[in-house]
């Protein structure tokens, strides 16, 4: 199957294909909502991290359209329409819209030549615009040269560029600079923060199937690591389930902090996890058809989200002030 078709398989499968996922409302709609992107990530990380992309746009869509873009989008989902959005800077190359025409890139556009829509940000005199493109009236120039990583190769994460594309006004969603609107621009971490979790679980799988396989399961070294494993795997996934349930008991910047030390406990987990499985499997899980490889590559990947130390200090300053206090 080609990477676009297991993306619309994978959003069929979470039930998503007809009822795109909105912000959710309560706790239980956030976990409904994660559930899904904690076992993609566990299964495949690449996959994972474009259906987390395509949740990232439906939700701004639903969230700053119209009624007129919403209903529109809900009817090029039932088409079989996969988004994404696109945000990060091409260095000397903004993406600029003026005039009706699009011109400039864009940098980690994970999905470019697999993604039917795009949610871009772009540069306009009132300030940064959302713009839902249609990649199939406005296709970028894809540089695929320049994605060349240990891990992730399958996100298909390339560079792009526009050359006065044509984009109609009712393409763009919202009004100026509503992006980084809170508390939902930090507070979407939890979705990739998900599927980093999802990660440790699949790490805790392969190595478990590759010591049950070879006999080496009852070994009491590897036992130890399988015992640690699982802990580490349990404790991401408490993270992430306490932060999906802490955002609607609390507000302000508790809310935000308690995000960000769930990203870095899972991320900290993350790295104790790939250790201990790379000395469980031992050299077979550096063969490129080992199931473990392209696991620990992919993560080792993954994980390096931006801003990890921006992340630190707001739980710090958070512990500072008394806004987080450890409790049961």
């Amino acid at each position: 199957m080609t990477m676009a078709s297991q993306l619309r398989a994978a959003i069929a499968a979470a039930g998503w294909a007809r009822n795109a996922p909105a912000d959710p409302r309560t706790a239980e709609e956030n976990l409904a909502i994660l559930t899904p992107l904690y076992a993609q990530g566990r299964t495949d990380l690449p996959l994972a991290r474009l259906l987390e992309g395509h949740v990232d746009a439906t939700q701004i869509v639903q969230r700053y359209g119209s009624d007129v873009q919403v209903h529109r989008l809900r009817q090029t989902l039932a088409d079989g329409a996969m988004l994404g959005v696109w945000n990060a800077a091409l260095a000397d190359e903004p993406l600029v819209l003026e005039r009706g025409l699009l011109n400039g890139g864009k940098s980690y556009a994970s999905g470019a030549g697999v993604l039917t829509h795009a949610l871009l940000t772009a540069q306009e005199a009132g300030g940064t615009r959302l713009i839902l493109v249609d990649l199939t009236d406005a296709p970028p120039v894809i540089d695929r040269s320049w994605w060349r990583m240990t891990g992730m190769q399958r996100s298909e994460t390339h560079q792009v560029r526009w050359s006065d594309a044509i984009i109609d006004p009712t393409c763009q969603i919202g009004d100026a600079n509503v992006y980084a609107t809170e508390p939902f621009f930090s507070g979407g971490a939890l979705r990739f923060v998900a599927v980093h979790a999802g990660g440790i679980a699949g790490l805790c799988d392969r190595t478990r199937d590759h010591l049950v396989a070879t006999g080496r399961a009852d070994d009491p070294f590897q036992a130890a690591r399988l015992a640690e494993l699982f802990w580490l795997a349990d404790t991401a996934a408490a993270f992430v389930r306490r932060a999906a349930v802490a955002f609607f008991e609390t507000d302000g910047e508790e809310r935000l902090a308690r995000v960000a030390a769930a990203r870095m406990a899972v991320a900290q987990a993350a790295e104790r996890a790939i250790g201990i499985a790379q000395n469980a499997v031992g050299l077979a899980g550096h063969f490129v058809d080992h199931p473990l490889a392209a696991m620990i590559t992919d993560l080792s990947v993954y994980l390096r989200q931006p801003a990890p130390d921006a992340q630190r200090l707001r739980v710090g300053r958070a512990v500072k002030h008394g806004v987080l206090v450890p409790s049961l």
